[in-house]
C-alpha cells in the first residue's frame, strides 16, 4: 500500500516536471528553435491544430525559423497564426516559404521573461506540493480504516516528503538554468 501511493505520487511529480519543461521550452531565449512555434495552433480545413502538423518548421540560422506548409493555400493562415501568437514575431513571406525572423531580446524583455520562468517554476512546486497533500491524505485515510498503523503512516510521509524535496529541488534548477540561459547575451 504504501508503494502504492509512493509510486502513484512519483509518477505525478514527474509528469509536473515533464509539464515544467514543455512550459519552459516555450519561452524564447536569444537562439531559434522550432519548439517555439509548437503550441501555435492555425485553423487546418476547419479544425484548429499545432504548426509542426501544419507545416515543416526548420532554424535557418540562430535567429530565423523557416516554416514551409505543407499545403500552400495555407500560408496566409499559418502567417497570421504567428502573428497573432503571444510570442511577438513578424513572419515575412516569400512565395510558399515563411521566415520568421527573431529579434534580438532587449535587458528589459529579458527581465519579464526571468519573472514568467519563476512564476512556471512556482506553479511547477505548487503541482508538487498538491500531490503530497493528497498522497499524505490517502495515507491518513488508510490509518483510519485502521489499514495503516501510526509508525506506517509516519515512515509513508517521511518518504514522501523526500520525494517532494527531490522534485522540488529538480525544478528550482530547471528554473535556475532557463534563467541562466536568458539572461546570456
Amino acid at each position: 500500500m504504501l508503494n502504492d501511493i509512493n509510486k502513484d505520487a512519483e509518477e505525478r511529480m514527474s509528469k509536473s516536471i515533464i509539464a515544467l519543461k514543455s512550459e519552459l521550452a516555450k519561452i524564447r531565449t536569444g537562439r531559434a528553435h522550432p519548439s517555439l512555434l509548437e503550441h501555435v495552433t492555425v485553423d487546418y480545413y476547419g479544425s484548429e491544430v499545432p504548426l509542426n502538423q501544419a507545416a515543416n518548421i526548420n532554424a535557418e540560422d540562430a535567429r530565423t525559423l523557416s516554416v514551409v506548409p505543407f499545403d500552400k493555400s495555407m500560408v496566409a493562415k499559418i502567417e497570421k497564426a504567428i502573428m497573432t501568437s503571444d510570442l511577438g514575431l513578424n513572419p515575412a513571406t516569400s512565395g510558399s516559404n515563411i521566415r520568421v525572423p527573431l529579434p534580438a531580446l532587449t535587458e528589459q524583455r529579458r527581465q519579464e521573461l526571468v519573472k514568467i520562468v519563476s512564476g512556471e517554476g512556482e506553479q511547477a512546486k505548487v503541482a508538487i506540493r498538491n500531490i503530497r497533500r493528497d498522497a499524505n491524505s490517502q495515507l491518513k485515510d488508510f490509518l483510519k480504516e485502521k489499514e495503516l498503523s501510526e509508525d506506517d503512516v509516519r515512515r509513508g510521509e517521511t518518504q514522501i516528503q523526500q520525494l517532494t524535496d527531490r522534485f522540488v529541488g529538480e525544478v528550482d534548477t530547471l528554473v535556475a538554468a532557463k534563467e541562466r540561459e536568458l539572461m546570456e547575451i
